[in-house]
């Protein structure tokens, strides 16, 4: 569940770190569907044959894939204010990709909130980096700078 609360109390929250979420699994048949949708079937995502003789070892995860699971992987993490009555991507300032995930690869979101603004009354800009970490891994797959902007009443 995310963390709820006042308003007042958010735009205070600057240098707040999240715990981790709870670890998501990136399995084959994810990766399979996400080169359907996106048209990008380069074989070190759907041949595995092939992508065991890269130095990758097997298959590995669209970089969007795990991009793609952001929102997934912070909502149960993140900070909302009280009386939100929809949370928006605003976008992202930074991406860096850095570690490939293995298909079967498990995944957890990490948050730090790195700016906080009131737009206007009842418009909260919150610019997080969110690192996405892998498990058994000693980098992250992805470190990104993410805006949400929160509506409240």
């Amino acid at each position: 569940m995310p963390k709820i609360v006042p308003k007042d109390e958010l735009l205070k929250m600057k240098g707040w770190r999240s715990s981790p979420s709870d670890y998501f699994e990136i399995d084959q048949e994810r990766i399979d569907r996400f080169a359907e949708v996106t048209e990008d079937r380069q074989f070190i995502h759907s041949d595995p044959e092939r992508a065991a003789q890269t130095p990758f070892g097997g298959t590995i995860a669209h970089g969007f894939l795990t991009l793609s699971l952001l929102s997934r992987l912070v909502r149960d993490i993140y900070v909302i204010p009280e009386g939100t009555v929809m949370v928006v991507n605003y976008g992202l300032d930074k991406v860096r990709f850095i570690e490939p995930v293995p298909s079967g690869g498990r995944v957890r979101a990490h948050l730090e909130i790195l700016d906080v603004v009131e737009k206007d009354r009842g418009r909260i800009l919150v610019t997080s980096k969110v690192t996405i970490a892998i498990a058994g891994h000693d980098k992250p797959a992805l470190i990104a700078e993410s805006l949400v902007l929160f509506v409240t009443q």
